[in-house]
C-alpha cells in the first residue's frame, strides 16, 4: 500500500506501518477521537507509545482492514489488551475486535489447562495491562478449578525414599514426581506451571493453598519449579550472571514463602538442597532461618548427607556450615515435645555421624566440635544411647588434629561417656595412642564396673533359678542341680575375685595418675593394657556377658 496524505505513519518497536486513517477510525474509538481533534496533523507522535509489539499491532491492523486473523493462546491476551487500549468495542463498531477476541478467550482458552498456561506465559510482557482487565485472574481461576478437580495436574507427590546402602540409586530416583499420563490420548502433553514467571506462579500457588488443594501436590509443583529455575544454577555447572542470580534469589525466597509447613511432607534432602541454594544465592535472613526451622522440625528423618552444607564466602574458615547445623539442632531440641526418647537418640546418633564427617576438616575448630557434641550429649542424656559413634568422631578428630595439646585432647574427650561404649570400642580405645592416658584408664575402669555388675546379676539369677526349681518339686534332680550350681558358684566366685583384683589395679592407676607417676609407664606399655586386663580376667568363663573374645567390629575407617 503506497503512502498518501490520508495514511497514518507509525513505528511500532522499530517496524514501520502505513495505515489508512478512515479505516482505523472506523474500528478504533481512540483513533477516531484523535483524528477528529487533529484532522490535518501527523498523528505518529501521538501514537508512538502504544503498549504493544509489532506482531500484535500487525494483527490488529489486518483486522481493521478486513482481513481474517488467527487468534491463538500465544497472542489472544496481547490482542485483547491492545484492542482495549484502542477502544475497539461494540459501542464504537459492531462485530469489533474485543468481542471476537473475548469469545475466543472464553470458549477456547479458559476450558483448556494447556492453553491457559500458554496464554498466561504470553502475558508476562504486559502483565499489568492483563491484570487490570482481569485476564490474569480468569486464567488463574480456571487453572485452580482444574487442579481442585484433578490435583495430579501439578505432578505426582514427591516420593520420600528411605536411604539405604545403595545411595546412588536412591539419589537418582528420589524426589522425581512421575509425569502424569493420560490414557487413550496419545498426543496429549500436560503443560507445567513451571513455564510461568515467579510473578504469576507465586500468587497462583498461594491461591491453591488457600483453596485447600492437597499440599503434597503443591509441594510437587514447587519442587518442579525450583528444579527448573534455581537448582541448575547453584550446582556449579555454569556460573550464573548477576541478573540470573538476582532472579534465582527472588524465586527461592518466593517459593519458601508458600512452602507447606507440615512435618515430613517435604523430605529433608530436598529442604537441605533448598537451604544450600538459598545460602549460595545470599537469600534474605528470614528465608534461610525459616528453612532451618523446617529441617529442625523433622531432623529425625534426615541423613548425615543432609547436614553437610558447604560453607560459602572467601573468608570461610571451615569446610562446612556448622553454624547452620547448630541452629537446626537447637530448633529440633527446642521443639521436641514427644515423651518417646527414640527421636532424641536418632538425632544424637545423626550428630555423631555428622561429627565423624566434619572431623576430617583440618580447619574445624575445637570449640565448634565440642559445641555440637555437647548439644547431642545434653539432648540424649538419661537414655541408653550407645557412645560408639561419639568415640569414632573423637578418634577421627584427634587423628586429623595432631597438633592439639594434652589439655586440649582431654577437653575433646570430655564429651565421651566412657560407660556407654561397647566392648569392641573399649578394646580399640585401650590400644589407641591418640587418647589421653586419663581417658584410657576411665574406659578400663568403666569396663570393670560393667563386669562386676554382670557377675552380681548372674549370681543372683542362679540363686533365683534354684529357688524356682525347689518350688516346682524337682528334689529328685537335686543332686545334679546342686552339682551344676556349685560349679557355677565357684566360677562366679572366681570371676568376682578377678573383678576385685582389676578394681584395685584401676584404683591404683587413678591414684598414680593423680600423682603424675604413672604417665610414663602407661605411655610405654599402652598397647598391652587391654591384653593385661583380659589376662587378669582369665576370659575362660562360658558366660556370654563376660566373654572378652568378642568379634571386633569396625570402629572407624582406617
Amino acid at each position: 500500500m503506497s503512502a498518501s496524505s490520508s495514511d497514518v505513519q507509525l513505528h511500532i518497536c522499530g517496524v514501520p506501518f502505513s495505515l489508512n486513517r478512515e479505516i482505523l477510525a472506523a474500528r478504533s474509538a481512540k483513533l477516531a477521537a484523535l483524528l477528529k481533534e487533529n484532522p490535518e496533523d501527523d498523528l505518529s507522535h501521538l501514537l508512538g507509545d502504544i503498549p504493544t509489539d509489532s506482531q500484535t499491532f500487525e494483527l490488529v491492523a489486518r483486522f481493521c482492514h478486513g482481513f481474517d486473523i488467527n487468534l491463538s493462546p500465544e497472542n489472544v491476551i496481547k490482542v485483547l489488551c491492545l484492542a482495549h487500549y484502542l477502544g475497539m468495542s461494540e459501542i464504537h463498531s459492531t462485530n469489533n475486535l474485543i468481542k471476537k477476541a473475548c469469545f475466543y478467550f472464553q470458549n477456547n482458552i479458559l476450558p483448556s489447562w494447556n492453553k491457559c498456561i500458554k496464554a498466561l506465559k504470553s502475558a508476562e510482557t504486559i502483565l499489568q495491562q492483563a491484570a487490570d482487565l482481569s485476564l490474569v485472574d480468569a486464567c488463574a481461576e480456571s487453572i485452580i478449578a482444574k487442579v481442585l478437580h484433578d490435583p495430579g495436574l501439578l505432578g505426582e507427590p514427591i516420593r520420600n525414599v528411605t536411604t539405604t546402602d545403595d545411595d546412588s540409586e536412591n539419589d537418582e530416583n528420589a524426589y522425581k514426581p512421575n509425569v502424569r499420563r493420560r490414557l487413550f490420548v496419545l498426543d496429549w502433553k500436560s503443560e507445567d506451571l513451571t513455564l510461568l514467571s515467579i510473578a504469576l506462579y507465586e500468587p497462583i500457588i498461594r491461591a491453591m493453598v488457600h483453596r485447600k488443594v492437597p499440599l503434597e501436590y503443591v509441594a510437587s509443583s514447587l519442587f518442579h519449579y525450583l528444579n527448573k529455575w534455581v537448582f541448575p544454577g547453584t550446582k556449579g555447572e555454569d556460573e550464573p550472571s548477576i541478573h540470573e542470580r538476582n532472579s534465582q534469589r527472588e524465586i527461592i525466597e518466593a517459593v519458601e514463602r508458600v512452602l507447606p509447613q507440615e512435618r515430613g511432607l517435604i523430605p529433608c534432602s530436598l529442604l537441605s538442597q533448598i537451604l544450600q541454594s538459598a545460602i549460595i544465592l545470599d537469600a534474605n535472613t528470614d528465608c534461610k532461618s525459616r528453612l532451618e526451622i523446617r529441617i529442625g522440625k523433622q531432623l529425625d528423618q534426615a541423613t548425615v548427607k543432609d547436614l553437610l552444607i558447604p560453607a560459602q564466602g572467601y573468608a570461610k574458615e571451615e569446610q562446612y556450615d556448622t553454624e547452620s547445623v547448630k541452629r537446626i539442632l537447637k530448633n529440633f531440641y527446642g521443639n521436641y515435645s514427644s515423651t518417646d526418647t527414640s527421636g532424641l537418640i536418632v538425632v544424637a546418633e545423626l550428630v555423631d555421624e555428622f561429627l565423624a564427617e566434619v572431623a576430617n576438616d583440618i580447619d574445624l575448630k575445637l570449640n565448634t566440635f565440642l559445641a555440637l557434641a555437647e548439644l547431642s550429649q545434653a539432648a540424649s542424656g538419661g537414655t541408653n544411647r550407645n557412645a560408639d559413634g561419639m568415640y569414632r568422631a573423637i578418634d577421627i578428630y584427634l587423628d586429623k588434629h595432631r597438633y592439639l595439646t594434652d589439655r586440649e585432647r582431654e577437653e575433646v574427650c570430655r564429651v565421651l561417656e566412657c560407660n556407654k561404649i561397647s566392648p569392641e570400642a573399649c578394646e580399640h580405645a585401650a590400644q589407641n595412642e591418640k587418647l589421653p592416658v586419663r581417658v584410657m584408664v576411665q574406659i578400663l575402669f568403666s569396663v570393670q564396673l560393667k563386669l562386676k555388675d554382670t557377675v552380681t546379676k548372674r549370681i543372683q539369677r542362679g540363686s533365683d533359678n534354684r529357688l524356682l526349681k525347689l518350688e516346682e518339686g524337682e528334689e529328685d534332680e537335686r543332686g545334679t542341680s546342686s552339682s551344676e550350681e556349685e560349679m557355677m558358684k565357684a566360677e562366679m566366685e572366681r570371676m568376682g575375685s578377678k573383678v576385685l583384683e582389676l578394681e584395685k589395679e584401676c584404683d591404683m592407676m587413678r591414684r598414680e595418675i593423680q600423682r603424675g607417676s604413672y604417665q610414663h609407664k602407661i605411655q610405654k606399655g599402652k598397647t598391652s593394657a587391654w591384653k593385661e586386663m583380659k589376662r587378669k580376667l582369665g576370659c575362660m568363663t562360658s558366660m556370654d556377658e563376660t566373654n572378652c573374645h568378642v568379634k571386633k567390629k569396625k570402629v572407624h575407617p582406617r
